[in-house]
């Protein structure tokens, strides 16, 4: 039963409650502030917590940003869609791809000169274009060079009768090539990167 006499105290023990209980007014107000302050921040207000004597809970550690993870086809497109564009290049400037493409075994030596001259040409003025290339060794062909030590193997192709140890004398058959910039055109969305040359339908 309650004591009339000390009522509050009484019923704030019964209900668990540490704190004496408070007018009608300032329950509505804390009870406003208490929504507001969860809704928008997360958590009761300090000030009103201190008042009814509770602690804050701690508040929860947060995780760490995840960086979303770039999609396969966004992060590096394949190696051979470069090599592809540049084949098509050639078909577009020079028409390469139809020149090996095409048995040239029946054409007379004359007329198949004729055809590469022209193919050798378009697809020249295509490399200039879009590739600068330098030679590798630049000294003339068929003259003496010598193959220092720690030379690399990517750069320099050693042939013929190779005995010991550089440094090696001997004749440069060909400069190679390196290429020192490109300046290839953006790679076509979708499909497009895997065609070198469209098929042409002519409608009558």
């Amino acid at each position: 039963m309650l004591d009339a006499s000390n009522g509050a105290p009484l019923l704030n023990l019964w209900l668990g409650m540490g704190v004496t209980l408070m007018g009608l007014g300032k329950r509505i107000a804390y009870s406003l502030r208490c929504f507001f302050a969860i809704l928008l921040y997360g958590h009761i207000p300090q000030s009103i917590a201190r008042e009814l004597g509770m602690t804050p809970a701690a508040a929860a550690p947060v995780a760490p940003a995840v960086e979303p993870r770039p999609r396969e086809a966004e992060a590096r497109p394949p190696d051979y869609d470069r090599a592809v564009q540049m084949l098509a290049l050639l078909q577009r400037e020079g028409r390469l791809i139809d020149f090996f493409a095409e048995d040239v075994t029946p054409y007379p030596d004359a007329q198949l000169g004729a055809a590469v001259r022209s193919v050798h040409q378009s697809c020249r003025q295509a490399l200039e274009r879009y590739v600068k290339l330098e030679p590798i060794i630049s000294s003339e062909e068929d003259r003496p060079v010598t193959v220092q030590p720690g030379f690399d193997a990517a750069t320099i192709k050693v042939i013929g009768n190779v005995s010991g140890k550089p440094p090696l004398r001997g004749l440069l058959r060909h400069r190679g090539w390196r290429a020192t910039q490109v300046n290839l055109p953006s790679l076509p969305e979708g499909e497009g990167r895997t065609v070198v040359a469209p098929a042409e339908v002519e409608i009558p």
